[in-house]
């Protein structure tokens, strides 16, 4: 019980630093596009999306810093926000594991989507996956970036639903 007393920080704390993870993991995802050159297709577009989106919500959970049944909404709206990004992370996963032959066409350009669909219609192209996704361009201990990324969406999620038993 004294290493949980220990570790025990308030909600807001929580909150704040899984923000921060989300800007770490954006900054992870603009270097390795900016830097290393590896264009991200749909999915990991889909993916950026989903885990700005859990920064924010954890974002405006620190700042506002509620009493208990504001952590409680946040927290689950977190965790939500989360379990989005894991089931974009899934089908990412699933794609690259496909053989060859079932592995979807490649759609346009996001660039192109944008300006010549309407907006439903290229947010369902860019759920749905491409060929594109289908290339695994980086790995680190054999797990791919979508690995890595539901990993990190799956501590998002936990982090964001053991606020609602974290008591201050």
């Amino acid at each position: 019980m004294e290493i949980i007393n220990a570790i025990k920080l308030s909600p807001r704390i929580w909150f704040f630093l899984g923000s921060a993870g989300c800007v770490f993991l954006l900054s992870m995802g603009a270097y390795f596009q900016l830097v290393q050159g590896l264009d991200p297709c749909p999915l990991c577009i889909s993916q950026r999306i989903a885990i700005f989106l859990t920064g924010l919500v954890f974002l405006i959970a620190a700042v506002h810093n509620p009493a208990r049944i504001g952590i409680n909404r946040y927290a689950i709206l977190g965790a939500l926000t989360a379990f989005g990004g894991t089931s974009i992370s899934t089908r990412h996963i699933w794609i690259q594991h496909l053989p060859p032959d079932k592995v979807p066409e490649c759609s346009p350009a996001l660039e192109y989507m944008l300006e010549n669909f309407p907006l439903l219609d290229t947010v369902k192209l860019m759920l749905s996956g491409t060929g594109d996704c289908a290339k695994v361009d980086w790995t680190m201990f054999g797990f791919s970036m979508p690995e890595w990324t539901l990993v990190a969406f799956l501590m998002l999620a936990t982090l964001s639903l053991v606020q609602i038993w974290n008591h201050d």
